[in-house]
């Protein structure tokens, strides 16, 4: 349970508390009157995007939140505490949903960013709110308001500048590998990734995100593989740079395989900037890579790349391409930071 992006979870808000009957009675007062105080009011649910997290896994040990009630109203006008707020701190990027998975409620793109999920039940009030000229002495009071209860659905999706896409073992893993400090598993079998991973990469003084998911395959719109389960993380990237495997036989077909996928997948996922790179081209000579460029390039009607993530050969220039595809607003620049601290002498 290394990373989980779908939880399901159960709020209730705080009932609000009772009002008080309660009448003055000292000693010399003959007609004290009323003097009920209200019920407190019930604690809210919240939900809050912080720093620190990347995963749901929290919610897989505890499902139920339940805010606390307010207290009930005393005598001597005195009004209950009302109950404390429940808050549920969730990694930035998650998306809250109804029971039917389908309506959003809420979309936590910001860091400190909060949304009410449930309100509190107001408290009731006591007697002495319905004292009048001719009820001097009232004998009734009101009820605390329930609590609110919802289930709902907590989907993360990882906020990344760039997304990784490719059928298993096209070296998506290796690219993320060799261009940032993340360590993705590495092996000779499909499916080696079981789980999204993210990696700063850097070029030319600006840094960016890069996401790399499980590889796609043939139906998995429908439900084949585990690549379909996490195409949610690359939904918020500016582009998506689409490996395709130069060792493969038919590497035209590999590229329509993906392409289909994220059209069936829905939304804007495949009208997104994309960038064709033809992956370890180091097992290839010189007219091998000619010949499955040009056939990548009829297929694609574009540009196509090459680029090997063991020998770094055309990884440079493949960051670049991402970087001029990303909004300057989502990058991170060095070299103002650089010129602060050459600025500064002790």
């Amino acid at each position: 349970m290394k990373f989980l992006d779908l939880a399901k979870v159960y709020i209730r808000s705080g009932s609000g508390g009772n009002g008080c009957i309660s009448f003055r009675r000292e000693k010399y007062v003959e007609f004290g009157g009323p003097d009920g105080g209200d019920g407190g009011r019930g604690g809210d649910v919240w939900v809050e995007a912080v720093e620190g997290l990347n995963t749901l896994i929290d919610f897989r040990y505890q499902q139920h939140f339940f805010a606390q009630n307010g207290q009930g109203g005393m005598g001597r006008q005195k009004s209950g505490a009302s109950g404390a707020d429940m808050v549920l701190k969730v990694p930035v990027g998650t998306e809250i949903l109804e029971e039917d998975e389908e309506t959003v409620v809420a979309d936590l793109t910001e860091l400190g960013q909060r949304v009410l999920l449930a309100q509190g039940g107001n408290g009731g009030w006591g007697n002495l709110h319905f004292k009048t000229s001719t009820n001097q002495a009232p004998r009734r009071a009101n009820s605390g308001q329930e609590g609110v209860e919802r289930t709902l659905w907590l989907r993360l999706k990882l906020i990344a500048d760039a997304g990784l896409l490719g059928l298993p073992n096209a070296g998506k893993s290796t690219f993320l590998a060799a261009t940032s400090n993340a360590r993705p598993k590495i092996a000779d079998y499909p499916f080696t990734t079981l789980h999204p991973n993210l990696g700063v990469v850097g070029v030319d003084g600006a840094e960016f995100v890069i996401a790399d998911i499980p590889g796609l395959i043939e139906g998995a719109h429908e439900g084949r593989g585990i690549g379909d389960r996490f195409l949610g993380h690359v939904e918020r990237c500016a582009v998506l740079l689409h490996l395709i495997d130069a060792t493969s036989e038919d590497v035209a077909a590999d590229w329509d395989t993906v392409l289909t996928e994220l059209e069936l997948y829905g939304g804007d996922l495949a009208d997104k900037p994309r960038v064709t790179v033809l992956n370890k081209i180091d097992s290839l000579d010189g007219d091998e890579r000619a010949e499955k460029r040009a056939a990548l390039e009829k297929a694609t009607g574009g540009p196509v790349m090459l680029m090997s993530g063991v020998s770094r050969e055309g990884v440079t220039e493949v960051l670049r391409a991402l970087r001029a595809e990303i909004d300057e607003d989502r990058l991170r620049l060095k070299a103002d930071e650089e010129g602060e601290d050459e600025a500064w002498r002790p």
